[in-house]
């Protein structure tokens, strides 16, 4: 007689200082030092799907717009990288990660199939609910566009929640821009107004915009009393964003930011990104812009 054996499952601790594994689905090459990869949790990996939520014995963890995990790589390291994939879409994480370090290069050398532990998702999002109703501006600059994919993603997924909507982006070079692709199907869209720019190119390169990401500004069509604008970039890139914002007669509180900071457990115990009071890890990385206005004009913190 047949006995029926069931199936092992992997339990997944629900302490945030442990690692869940993933494996890679796939690596796609963005730029050449940026790299996106889709990750897929070991317990959907071996057949056994998981809840979309966070908690114990689940792989699939549900995030907002905004938020991060710590990527670790075993006698490696581990870092802090922004999700960059649909919050509609959590069974598949996706992390933008741009090889600047020991870990970042050896994440960016990931191959399918291989495993990579997975802290998360943690930290404040993009106001997305709180903006119903109003226009939205967003500008980024570099791969400031990945931790802002998710936000474009979900105003896309309920467009008719929102007024206006402004894609500003720009980068380096032609070769530097992130989602070229998914661009060019943005930009082809009706209810969607996207610019983009580029600092240098060549002629024979690039026949769009040449200049910063603020000159940008100027052509975005919303209502100022009525927007919500979200930012992330360089720190130089953001606060000349914010004055050109400013100009248009945004206020401070209408303004949110991304700060990238040099986060290490992601639960504000190291303090190693404390900003003023604040811990980016836990009170941020998105930030009101009224909330750390003292604190952003000092270059010293």
């Amino acid at each position: 007689m047949a006995v029926a054996v069931k199936p092992q499952t992997i339990e997944i601790s629900a302490d945030p200082m442990v690692p869940v594994p993933y494996r890679v689905l796939r690596v796609r090459r963005e730029t050449p030092d940026t790299f996106t990869l889709e990750l897929e949790a070991l317990t959907s990996a071996f057949g056994h799907p998981s809840p979309v939520q966070t908690g114990e014995g689940s792989g699939v963890r549900a995030f907002a717009p905004g938020q991060f995990n710590m990527l670790y790589l075993f006698g490696v390291g581990e870092v802090p990288i922004s999700i960059s994939g649909d919050p509609a879409q959590p069974e598949v994480l996706v992390h933008t990660v741009r090889a600047v370090g020991a870990v970042t290069r050896a994440i960016c050398a990931l191959k399918r199939d291989e495993i990579v532990g997975v802290r998360g998702p943690f930290g404040s999002a993009w106001p997305v609910a709180e903006a119903v109703g109003n226009d939205i501006v967003i500008v980024a600059g570099g791969v400031g566009l990945a931790p802002l994919r998710p936000a474009i993603y979900h105003l896309l997924n309920h467009r008719h929640e929102y007024g206006r909507v402004a894609l500003l982006y720009g980068a380096r070079t032609p070769k530097d821009m992130l989602y070229k692709r998914e661009l060019s199907e943005w930009r082809g869209r009706f209810d969607i107004q996207v610019e983009v720019t580029v600092d240098a190119a060549r002629p024979d390169e690039w026949r769009g915009n040449v200049g910063v990401v603020t000159t940008l500004i100027s052509r975005a069509n919303f209502d100022p009393f009525h927007t919500t604008a979200l930012v992330c970039g360089p720190e130089v890139m953001m606060r000349f964003t914010i004055l050109e914002l400013q100009k248009r007669e945004l206020r401070d509180d209408q303004i949110y930011i991304s700060m990238e900071r040099n986060m290490k457990c992601a639960i504000g115990f190291c303090g190693h990104c404390q900003y003023g009071p604040n811990f980016v890890c836990k009170d941020g990385p998105v930030f009101r812009f009224d909330k750390v206005r003292e604190l952003f004009g000092k270059r010293e913190i």
